[in-house]
């Protein structure tokens, strides 16, 4: 089987974000690799977490 990809440029003309949650990942385009990590240095009984709160809008 042959295949070929041709990658053409890519124009984003506006882009909304209404909310982020705790892990988000946002991509245009193409990516190789994407290495994501955590770290907590607080204790786990002091973490607080609630409820996702919007962007505030522009």
């Amino acid at each position: 089987m042959n295949f070929t990809v041709v990658n053409k440029d890519i124009q984003v003309g506006a882009i909304r974000v209404t909310g982020v949650s705790s892990s988000s990942v946002f991509l245009i385009g193409d990516t190789n690799t994407i290495s994501l990590s955590s770290v907590f240095d607080t204790p786990p009984e002091s973490l607080i977490i609630g409820p996702l709160v919007p962007l505030a809008p522009q």
